[in-house]
């Protein structure tokens, strides 16, 4: 593994990404935040032209997944990790739906992506977890800005204080986000998914036979998810509905979760990547 000395390192471990990063509810925000990169037309036709999300999406996730890990967890590979990401990006290019050339290297493009993941944390913690306090909004944004220098993204290209970041945000929501092809995709409630292809034998065996019935519900769900747990600025921007009842039902679900997930095992609360690295950091 390649390693310079004076890369960027990961955020420190016991700090807010630490925790709940690898946490399972992680798995929860991930469509929302998804869906927030790709409601930019330059990100929405980077993926559309470029990625295998229609035929391998449980492989894209997995993969994608990954990578996240890594990045709050996987110590000196981290930066290597942001550099394969880099290298992988390189040759995505082409022309979005406005006719606007694009490319995913883009500094605007590269940052908003990575920018998602801070407010649909933030936001999904008020459902799934406590509340951040003001001290813990301004590490997670810390910890934030440093994944983004893992990635490769300049300081100059974003924005250093939370301060700073809401009239960015803002900005983006206001000029550019709106409901791309592959939004609609993600948000549908009949797709054409494919069977999951990952996990043990008996368990694919059953999803292989359950699946006609499960698809259209498990679709329902990813779509009540990625619209509840988005902040509502940014799902007015990309003209997604969302009613007072599944606010209720989203609240509902998330005591639910808050009530079962923190008094899980560790082997079950966390997923592997972090688990190793719970387990080196306490020896």
């Amino acid at each position: 593994m390649n390693t310079i000395e004076n890369d960027p390192k990961p955020p420190a471990a016991g700090g807010v990404l630490w925790s709940m990063a690898g946490d399972i509810r992680m798995l929860l925000t991930l469509p929302a935040a998804l869906t927030m990169q790709v409601a930019h037309p330059a990100v929405g036709a980077g993926v559309d032209d470029h990625s295998l999300f229609r035929t391998d999406p449980w492989g894209r996730g997995e993969r994608s997944l990954t990578s996240l890990q890594l990045w709050v967890y996987g110590g000196k590979g981290a930066a290597e990790e942001g550099r394969r990401l880099r290298q992988l990006h390189k040759s995505i290019r082409g022309t979005d739906a406005h006719g606007r050339r694009y490319h995913a290297l883009t500094p605007e493009y590269y940052a908003w992506v990575h920018a998602t993941g801070y407010p649909v944390f933030r936001y999904a913690q008020h459902y799934l977890g406590r509340p951040f306090t003001e001290a813990q909004e301004r590490q997670l944004y810390a910890e934030w800005l440093q994944v983004g220098r893992i990635l490769g993204i300049h300081d100059r290209d974003m924005p250093q204080t939370i301060e700073e970041f809401w009239p960015y945000y803002q900005k983006v929501l206001d000029n550019d986000l709106e409901k791309t092809v592959v939004v609609r995709e993600l948000v549908a409630t009949n797709p054409p998914l494919p069977v999951p292809d990952r996990g043990p034998r008996w368990l694919r065996l059953l999803l292989r036979l359950s699946w006609p019935w499960l698809r259209p519900r498990f679709a329902r769900f990813r779509r009540f998810l990625t619209i509840g747990l988005m902040p509502p600025d940014a799902r007015q921007a990309i003209g997604l509905e969302w009613t007072d009842v599944q606010e209720r039902r989203l609240r509902r679900f998330g005591r639910v979760v808050r009530a079962v997930v923190p008094v899980l095992p560790e082997r079950l609360r966390f997923m592997p990547i972090a688990r190793r690295a719970r387990r080196a950091a306490r020896g």
